[in-house]
């Protein structure tokens, strides 16, 4: 189990630490759409995506889901546990289908109470996810719909491994939180471009360095705040 660790979390543990954890782990297959927790329900399996990656989303009666945060390899579902709580704060849908490391929330906690270092490595995890809640926050209410696509399609390369990947004008939309309207234009405008080319669900990323610069300010931000808790980039090499 050792040998296949892709997340930044358990990979910045002392050997010894991290193998204890990985112990209780099994490597499961994680398929696009499928939810994993519903919000203020009890979690029974808490997740450190290995190549896969999940958003989370808020539902409000009467709307589609929107988008609070996206957890890939650098993180993990379930890090509202280092509080105490064992309920879902918000809904989790596998956004990109992989492979995660699943653990039991009494084998976590057990880890938990054992490693002051796991310990502090999810608090502050937890205190990039509260970062990201509040920028996504400020970006949607501020930012334009075109660099707001852009970073959101930044993030998902980031934690894709693969320049393509499959995602919907519906399910950008949502993502997002705006009409599908929005995203065919925003999408085509960065298609004309030359930034990406998309087709039928299809998104292939195609100058990475120019799709930066078209995102917002918000992407930048939370990277370097990454960087800080961590030292460690976040950004996919160009």
């Amino acid at each position: 189990m050792s040998g296949v660790i892709q997340n930044l979390l358990l990979a910045g543990l002392p050997v010894k630490e991290r193998n204890a954890v990985l112990q209780h782990c099994e490597v499961v297959q994680l398929q696009f759409g499928s939810q994993l927790c519903e919000a203020n329900e009890p979690m029974h399996y808490l997740y450190f995506p290995l190549t896969a990656f999940i958003s989370q989303v808020n539902i409000l009666s009467g709307h589609h889901p929107l988008e609070l945060g996206l957890i890939g390899y650098e993180g993990m579902l379930g890090v509202t546990l280092v509080l105490g709580v064992e309920t879902a704060p918000s809904r989790a849908v596998v956004q990109g289908a992989g492979s995660a490391l699943r653990i039991t929330i009494e084998a976590l906690h057990e880890e938990l109470l054992a490693s002051p270092r796991l310990q502090r490595r999810l608090k502050r995890y937890l205190y990039v996810l509260l970062v990201q809640l509040s920028q996504n926050a400020a970006c949607g209410q501020f930012h334009a719909l075109e660099p707001r696509l852009a970073r959101w399609l930044l993030m998902t390369h980031d934690r894709a491994h693969a320049d393509h990947f499959h995602l919907t004008h519906q399910y950008l939309a949502n993502m997002l939180g705006v009409r599908r309207s929005g995203v065919t234009i925003a999408a085509g405008a960065l298609q004309l471009r030359g930034l990406i080319h998309y087709s039928r669900g299809e998104i292939s990323i195609l100058d990475r360095p120019r799709l930066e610069a078209a995102a917002c300010e918000c992407y930048a931000e939370m990277l370097d705040d990454y960087s800080r808790q961590f030292s460690l980039p976040l950004r996919r090499l160009a």
